[in-house]
């Protein structure tokens, strides 16, 4: 059964918050960590996974993904810290170090796609 994932990043200073939405969470906060993903998250190097909910239907995850998004920042970091609250990156926690392999599939990938444009 495919999961659908919410998901809040910020910097090493906690000082600004992304919010995104992916099916694979793994993979979505390497592309973040690698900075391979132009915009917000990379313009303010938001790479530390703080927060997550899984979801069963995409429908579902994209109304709370909107829902967090009109939240002020104290509701999000109350949320966070319920969860998390050192505001520790959640990344290792669930998987590991980033190995090599993982980060070269990631950077080929991106790679292809730049030279395909």
């Amino acid at each position: 059964m495919k999961t659908y994932i919410v998901y809040i990043l910020t910097n090493k200073h906690n000082n600004c918050l992304y919010i995104g939405i992916t099916n694979n969470l793994n993979r979505r906060i390497i592309e973040h960590k690698l900075g391979v993903i132009d915009g917000f998250s990379k313009k303010y190097n938001l790479t530390k996974l703080v927060y997550f909910e899984q979801f069963e239907y995409v429908e579902n995850a994209i109304n709370r993904e909107k829902q967090l998004k009109h939240w002020n920042r104290e509701w999000k970091i109350d949320l966070i810290k319920k969860l998390n609250p050192n505001l520790l990156d959640l990344y290792k926690k669930f998987f590991g170090e980033i190995d090599d392999e993982h980060k070269n599939d990631i950077l080929n990938h991106y790679l292809e796609k730049q030279i395909k444009y």
